[in-house]
Order: C-alpha cells, then structure tokens, then sequence
C-alpha cells in the first residue's frame, strides 16, 4: 500500500507515541530523601516524562531539590525522626499529592521494611526491592545466614544480635580480635567501630548502638571477625520481577574514613576477569535467592590472595552509583523504575560491558585536618562546580548561598570524572578539583586531590587503611617542593600586584588623572606557613617578572580578578592554584614584627568542641575527679558520635554544657582545676 508523504510522517508519529505510551511507568513519583539523590532521582524523572514530589524539613524549605521537584511538601522540623523518618507526615503527603509510587534515594527509609509494607497497603509502588528482601538482606545477621546457604563465602562471625556489653566482649574473646561492631540495620558506616580488646569492644558496643538507633530506628547490632588490610569491593546487581538478575561490573571502594567511603572507582585495578566472574556470580545467586527485584550491591572484602567475603547487601541505590553508570551506559534509577513497574530487564549479561574508567570523589562539608574530616557548618558564600572540565558529572543539591546545617549528612556533591583509561579519569579528576570553589564552610577537596595523586594511589596499591597508614599523623595538607614553593610565591605576588594595578583604575580610567602612576616595580613580603619570602615584582606589559629565592619566573595571566579562579602560566607551566596566604609591602613586613601575637590558648585544663554538633550525654560534674583519656561527654554531628575526653588527670571546675545543647565548634564544654 502507498503511502504519502504526510501521512507516513503521521503513521511514524502514532507508532513512536504508542511506543512511549506501551512504555509508560508513573504520572507521579515522591522521592522520600534530600540533597543530591533527590535531585539525582528528580532528573531521570524529567527525562521519563514522570512527575516529581518532594518533601522537605522547614530549614529545608529553599533547597535545591524542593525547587526541582513539580510539587514540595513540608514534613516537620529539623531533626530525622520528625521530618524525613517521619512516616506518618510522609504517608500524608502521598494521600494528599496522590503520587504512585516512591523513590527513597538511600539511607533515612530506603530499607525500612515497615515503610515499603505501609506503602504496599495503600497500593503505592515502592521504587525498590519488596518487603521481603528488605527483611533478608537489609539485616545483616539474616542476609549473612542466607548468603551461606546460598554458597557465598562469608566472613567468621556470631549469627545472631548481641544483647549487651557483656555478651558482646565474651562474642568477640571467642571470635579473636580484631573484630568489627555493626548495626544489622543500616549501613554508611554508621554504627560500625572496630575493637582491638575487651575495653574498645565495650565501649564499641555503646556508640554503634546509638548511632544506629539515631540513623536507623534499629539498635541491634552484630559482630564479627575484622579482616586486616583488605579491599572493600562491591557488585552492583540488577534484578527484575521475572527472574531475570544481572551483575553490573564492580566498584572499587577501598579509601575510607571512619568506615565510610570518600573515593570510588569502576573497574577495579586490582580485579581480573576470573575473580570478577565469581564474585559477580555469587552476588546473582544471592540476589536471585531472595527473589530479588531492583538495583541493588553486594559489598565483600577481599584479601590479598583476592579471596573475597561476602561483607553485607544494600537494598537500594548506593551514593556511588555514578561510576557504574559511566562505565556501562545505564541509567539505575530509570531500570529501578522500569523494574518497579513490572518491566523485564532489557539487557543479557553478555551486554554489560566495562567501557572506559569512571573516578568517583565525594566533596564533603568537612576539616580533613581533623581525624581526616571533622564536620564543618555554615553558608556557601560561593560556590562554582567544575563542569566546565571535560567529561565531568557532579550530583550535588546544593548551591551558592546554601545552608550546611548539624542536622543532616556533610556532603556537599558528588564529583566524578570519566576517561577512556584510568590514568585519564584521574588526571580529570585532579584539574576538576584545582576548578572547584567552595567558600564559607570548610571542605575535604584538599585531601582528595593528595588522595588522587599519591604514588600508592595511582599503582592501586590500596586497602581499606590507606589513609592512616599513609598519614599516620593525620592529614596535614600538600608538601609543596620547592618549584611549587616558588610557583606559588609568584603566582600571589603578582595577583597582588595586578590587583593593585586595578584599584587605582575606574573603568579603564585613573582615578586622578592628573596623578598618573609610572610605578613598574614592587618589594613585597609573601607569608606561606611559618616562612616569610621577600619577592621582587617588575611588570612587563601583561606579564610579571618575579623574583624568588634569587631566580626569576615569568607569571602571565589574563588577571580577570573578577573571577573566583585564575588561570595563569609560569614560566611555560599552566597552573590553577588556590591557596591561603599573606602578602604585604616590604614597609608592612617590617612593621608586623612588632605586631603582638596571641598566645596560643592552653587547652589542657579545658576541653571545647572540636566540631558543631549536639551534645548527647555529659558523663562528669563538677567536682568528680577524672583520669587522662577518660570520657567527659559525647558530641554527635551529622549521625556520628564522637566521644570527648580529658587532656589530662584533674578535678572538675565547671561543666558549661548538658544532654541536648547544641554546640559550635570551639565552643567551651568542661573545665578543670
């Protein structure tokens, strides 16, 4: 049959448009969570053509997600428990909006069973595994019995939830130390310590407890045998409803802090093809043991002989989804949606490939100098994501002129990068955290970018103890060598002078023209750590000869100084630099030393808060007698608690806090005679 020209254009339109219809999932979606996932969960949606719902505490009320979403609703106060764990106020709000189905992103509810039941009642599609799996796997004592009857190898440990302190000290005397404490609900290295003897286990036990009944709503917990020195690797797994389950290559997950993750890869360096295949079967017998339906990640430690253990199975997406992506091609949350809406799954194993390298770095609102990242709070005065840089992805749900608030996880973004090979991946990785500006809150970028570039790194001579095995003493920022000393020295010294050169300008104009300035020549005085370098400026048309440590360098630049980054070229070499230091005249150099300094304060008598956070418990009063090391009180930031303790052995003088203040960093809690 003929057909003309406008009507096989109309025929072509009906059978796409009937193609999209046949592939319809949802009009409307709730995305139960905040920050980066919820907009990570809100941009596929647009891409399916399906509504978006948010929720949102009240000091979340002018967050990046409630303005993507098509619809925001309040769900309480502040705090977890009554907001974004409030199940009740959520419930509500999907009655009210008359959304699906629900995304949960990960953490707060997105494996609570309860909350998956409560949706199945109402006949809303939870956007993840059934109650079921959530029951098997996301408890960590029955998913570790399952994983053995499965035929997955499993770490030593006690199969079953600890009742006390005591019970938990004799546990691990059976187990043998090292031993690792855990919550069986939850992960993100919440509620997790490791002990070394009976006194760490104890007081393991106490914190992990907490925290996960803070993070979780589940204060169980479960032990088991530490391995030493081992790499944290993951299988991220795709199932359907009708049987069919993929593995999606691996991650590489080894650089921690506190048990959480802060660099990811996809692939692994230290995987071959053999022990991928084993693992990412094993991690399909367990998905397909429990029926499984949904993205979801076996997580497994793996020893240096590349035996590997099954260390525990997240129900949900995980933060470091993206590096899976890149190196596969697939969105996860639209297949977790096709998936939740009945459809098979559209690939065979043979079609998963692993193309190209993905890096993935997680920017943190955080002090790497403390215990390589104390929280930090506060209002991003500016803030300039590096998306400029060649195939660079960043998830964040913040902006310039957002909140970093105690209430909620540090996280400021996701930064990943995608090369063809590893080594391109990571050297985007390092200029797009040169390019990346963070201000008013301090920011972990300076130790992800040692992380990136140090030696070990970059052999993927990695383990779980990295970073306090390469940094022993905590983390005390970049060494410069002395042509980066001096690279830096000129580099200021001539932003300086070019800055000087401005202010005497109005719009192209000299302020006094009458009093025209010839000066092409400047003494200055550059403060960088403890050292003071005198440094000889000269200009030459748009560039600078700077003098440093009797050598000359050549600085030019475009001197845009209205923006946050500079690029400029010394001697031949481009460099992006940001960096705090002083600089000032030679006559203002002379003049410092007879400035006072402040003397140092002596913190041994008095104990402040290292970091703003929410003061838990207070274990002394005034008058009780304490040891060095002992216990004052606890601060929990972000989720985590962090136990205070005495600098020295003294009588307690005063207490200037109590359970429930919240504190700043700084702040004075306990003094001693």
């Amino acid at each position: 049959m003929h057909v003309s020209g406008g009507r096989k254009a109309c025929v072509l339109f009906i059978s796409r448009f009937l193609l999209f219809f046949s592939l319809q999932t949802f009009e409307k979606l709730l995305i139960a969570n905040r920050g980066e996932i919820a907009c990570r969960v809100i941009k596929t949606c647009k891409k399916m053509g399906i509504k978006t719902v948010a929720i949102h505490s009240d000091v979340d009320a002018n967050a990046v997600h409630v303005k993507m979403a098509d619809e925001a609703v309040c769900v309480g106060p502040a705090p977890t428990g009554k907001s974004y764990l409030n199940m009740d106020a959520i419930m509500e709000v999907i009655k009210k909006t008359r959304a699906q189905a629900v995304h949960p992103g990960y953490g707060f509810l997105s494996e609570n069973k309860e909350f998956a039941r409560r949706l199945a009642s109402e006949g809303v599609t939870f956007i993840g595994p059934d109650t079921h799996a959530i029951q098997a796997m996301g408890d960590k004592i029955e998913s570790k019995l399952l994983a053995k009857n499965a035929k997955v190898n499993t770490i030593p440990g006690f199969d079953g939830v600890v009742k006390d302190a005591d019970e938990a000290v004799r546990i691990a005397r059976e187990i043998g130390y090292p031993v690792m404490i855990k919550a069986s609900a939850g992960g993100g290295g919440k509620g997790m310590r490791i002990a070394w003897d009976d006194e760490e286990t104890r007081e393991g036990f106490r914190f992990s407890s907490q925290e996960a009944a803070s993070s979780f709503g589940d204060d169980r917990l479960l032990i088991e045998k530490f391995i030493d020195n081992p790499r944290h690797i993951e299988i991220q797994v795709l199932a359907d409803k009708h049987g069919n389950a993929l593995w999606l290559n691996e991650r590489e997950c080894s650089i921690q802090r506190r048990n959480q993750k802060v660099v990811e890869e996809a692939p692994s360096t230290f995987l071959d093809p053999e022990t991928r295949r084993a693992m990412g079967e094993q991690a399909v017998a367990l998905a397909k043991a429990v029926k499984y339906s949904s993205a979801g990640t076996v997580e497994f430690l793996v020893d240096s002989s590349k035996n590997f253990y099954f260390l525990e199975m997240n129900t949900r997406l995980q933060v470091e989804h993206p590096v899976t992506e890149c190196i596969t091609g697939l969105d996860l949350v639209q297949e977790m949606i096709r998936v939740a809406k009945g459809y098979p799954l559209r690939h065979k194993q043979a079609d998963i490939p692993i193309n190209g390298w993905a890096v993935e770095c997680r920017v943190y609102a955080e002090d790497p100098y403390k215990s390589f990242g104390l929280p930090s709070i506060g209002k991003l005065s500016q803030y300039q994501e590096p998306l400029h840089v060649p195939s660079v992805r960043v998830d964040s749900g913040i902006q310039q002129g957002s909140d970093i608030s105690i209430y909620y996880d540090p996280m400021i973004s996701k930064l990943i990068t995608y090369g063809s090979n590893r080594a391109e991946a990571l050297k985007r990785m390092e200029e797009a955290l040169d390019n990346y500006v963070i201000r008013g809150v301090a920011h972990n970028i300076s130790l992800l970018r040692e992380v990136i570039v140090h030696p070990r790194f970059v052999q993927g001579d990695i383990s779980t103890k990295f970073l306090p095995e390469v940094y022993p003493d905590g983390f005390k920022g970049h060494k410069l060598t002395d042509l980066e000393r001096r690279e830096l020295l000129a580099t200021a010294a001539s932003l300086y002078v070019a800055e000087q050169l401005r202010s005497q300008r109005f719009l192209g104009t000299p302020r006094i023209p009458i009093a025209k300035s010839k000066r092409s020549s400047w003494e200055l005085s550059v403060r960088l750590g403890d050292g003071n370098y005198p440094i000889a400026v000269s200009k030459d048309g748009s560039s600078f000869s700077v003098e440093v440590d009797g050598m000359k360098l050549n600085v030019t630049s475009e001197w845009n100084l209205a923006s946050p980054l500079l690029s400029v070229t010394v001697d031949g070499t481009q460099r992006t630099i940001q960096y705090k230091l002083q600089i000032l005249t030679k006559v203002a150099a002379e003049l410092s030393k007879y400035m006072p300094e402040k003397a140092a304060e002596d913190t041994s008598s008095i104990l402040r808060s290292p970091m703003p956070g929410a003061v838990v418990a207070v274990s002394v009063k005034p008058g009780d007698t304490v040891s060095e090391g002992q216990e004052i009180c606890v601060i929990e930031a972000m989720k985590m608690q962090n136990s205070m303790i005495a600098a020295k052995t003294g009588k307690v003088k005063a207490v200037h806090c109590k359970a429930g203040d919240t504190v700043g960093e700084g702040d004075l809690l306990v003094e001693l005679e």
